[in-house]
C-alpha cells in the first residue's frame, strides 16, 4: 500500500484561510467565520488562520482561543478588576453577567481594532512536501500542533491538519 507525503494530503494556500499580519483581530473573526474546509468531501471550520507578511512568507498563526485572549476585557486579563482595586474572581462568580455591562462590550469591540500580529503565533515548524506521512504525525505528535504549513522549495503550498493525517492512518488501520 501506497503511504502518501504530505504534499499529498495537504490543503491548497489557496483553499485554506489566510490573512496579512496587520488585519484586526475583527477582520480574522470574519475571515474564521466565513471559511469552509472541503477535504475529500469533509467539510468542516478552521481552528487556525494563518498570517503572511507584506512579501507572502509565513509568520505565524492565530487559533480561536488566540482570538478570544485578545477580546479579553481588561478586569479579566489580571487578578484585580477595575471595581475599587478588589479582586475579581471569575470562577466563583455565577453572576458574571450582573458585572458585564456596556462598557465591557464597548471594550471588546474596541479590543476587536487590535491587529492579529499581537495575539499571533510564531511558526516553529513546518513540513516539506515530501515528507513521509510518519514524519508529519512525529512533528505534530511531538511538537502537539494539530496543524502543519507544508512548503516546498521554500514556499508556503498548503497545511496539513492533524484530523487529515488520522483520516490517512484510518485507512491503514481499519
Amino acid at each position: 500500500m501506497h503511504t502518501k507525503r504530505a504534499g499529498e494530503i495537504m490543503i491548497q494556500l489557496d483553499h485554506y484561510p489566510h490573512i496579512p499580519y496587520w488585519f484586526t483581530i475583527r477582520q480574522a473573526i470574519a475571515e474564521m467565520e466565513t471559511a469552509e474546509i472541503d477535504q475529500d468531501g469533509r467539510r468542516s471550520i478552521p481552528r487556525v488562520v494563518l498570517v503572511f507578511d507584506e512579501a507572502y512568507r509565513l509568520m505565524g498563526f492565530v487559533r480561536r482561543r488566540d482570538i478570544l485572549r485578545g477580546l479579553l476585557p481588561s478586569f479579566l486579563q489580571n487578578s484585580h478588576s477595575s471595581l475599587g482595586g478588589k479582586e475579581y474572581d471569575i470562577k466563583v462568580d455565577p453572576n458574571l453577567s450582573e458585572v458585564f455591562s456596556d462598557e465591557e462590550t464597548d471594550e471588546i469591540r474596541e479590543l476587536a481594532n487590535t491587529p492579529i500580529s499581537t495575539v499571533m503565533n510564531p511558526i516553529v515548524h513546518t513540513a516539506d512536501a515530501e515528507d513521509h506521512l510518519l514524519k508529519v504525525v512525529r512533528e505534530m505528535v511531538v511538537n502537539n500542533y494539530y496543524m502543519l504549513p507544508v512548503q516546498r522549495e521554500g514556499k508556503i503550498v498548503g497545511v496539513v491538519r492533524s484530523i487529515d493525517v488520522l483520516h490517512e492512518i484510518a485507512g491503514l488501520v481499519l
